[in-house]
């Protein structure tokens, strides 16, 4: 079982240095500057960082944050910044060259590459998040968790896409706050929240710690800090909430509008009155339950 662990963990790792080492190499032949190959920096730690997971941690993971992803992202972050920017430039002089023809030509085939690289960069941490060990999730948590990966992936390509409507194209502003949100967006990857939603044991040692008067503080504590409250958050404030607030603005200010706006600004809207719902739902739940832990503390009295 122990070998299983260590080979998925390289594996996972390969995957993430195999498509950073080609993100790093698209930019030095776009960029023809041989100095982005400090963007590789965050790839070779990655070797370092197995060693440090395997020695330091049981399950080949830690508990809430992988610096695994974390720094495959570092590479491929900033690489995407220097395409994208880069892509912008073209786009923002194409009409002033003389050989408009070949610059528009070689501006398709750029821009072609840069979207399917973005797109390969979910995929990849799908796949990753798939291969490298579980840790102390079950395949239930683990199959959850993937299928949100899916979910979150495609609304992020989408901002991505909306920075390439004819009448933004062009705007530096836009495709700057584009990719910060993307970025943004993108970091909970590197978040494992689910590796510490409760189960029904973990219930029934919440219940019975409330017989003792000890036992309460504790019960209120774990009704706060719990992975639903933390998942809530992240994604409320790292996607819908600022992706619905970037939508309406390109649509309110900037004319923005094709045939998936009005599904993804209702995706957002929805996703935050639901998430809104679920945190009142849970605070009533968990005034009920710190009433019944007082309640425990008091009859022991």
């Amino acid at each position: 079982m122990k070998c299983l662990k260590i080979l998925a963990a390289i594996f996972s790792r390969l995957l993430f240095a195999l498509h950073g080492a080609i993100m790093v190499i698209l930019v030095i032949i776009y960029m023809e500057d041989n100095t982005y190959w400090i963007l590789s920096i965050g790839i070779l730690l990655l070797f370092l960082e197995i060693i440090v997971t395997l020695k330091m941690t049981k399950n080949g993971e830690w508990k809430w944050f992988s610096p695994m992803v974390f720094l495959y992202l570092c590479t491929i972050i900033p690489s995407i910044f220097v395409m994208e920017l880069n892509n912008l430039e073209y786009k923002r002089n194409l009409t002033n060259l003389s050989n408009a023809e070949c610059t528009e030509s070689l501006y398709h085939e750029i821009s072609t590459d840069v979207q399917s690289a973005e797109e390969l960069t979910i995929l990849v941490l799908i796949i990753g998040r798939w291969l490298m060990p579980r840790g102390k999730m079950n395949r239930d948590q683990l199959a959850q968790l993937l299928l949100t990966y899916l979910a979150l992936g495609a609304d992020i390509l989408d901002i991505l896409e909306l920075m390439k409507e004819p009448s933004v194209k062009t705007n530096r502003t836009i495709t700057v706050v584009g990719l910060c949100l993307f970025t943004w967006a993108v970091m909970q990857f590197t978040l494992v929240l689910t590796q510490t939603l409760p189960t029904s044991s973990s219930h029934t040692e919440v219940d019975q710690q409330t017989h003792s008067s000890s036992g309460v503080k504790n019960c209120i504590l774990s009704l706060c800090c719990t992975s639903e409250v933390w998942s809530i958050m992240v994604t409320v404030g790292m996607q819908d909430g600022p992706f619905l607030i970037y939508r309406l603005y390109l649509v309110t200010r900037e004319g923005v509008f094709n045939d998936s706006m009005t599904f993804f600004i209702c995706k957002n809207i929805l996703s935050v009155i639901i998430q809104v719902y679920r945190v009142v739902v849970y605070l009533c739940n968990e005034h009920c339950k710190r009433n019944k832990c007082k309640q425990s503390h008091i009859n022991l009295e």
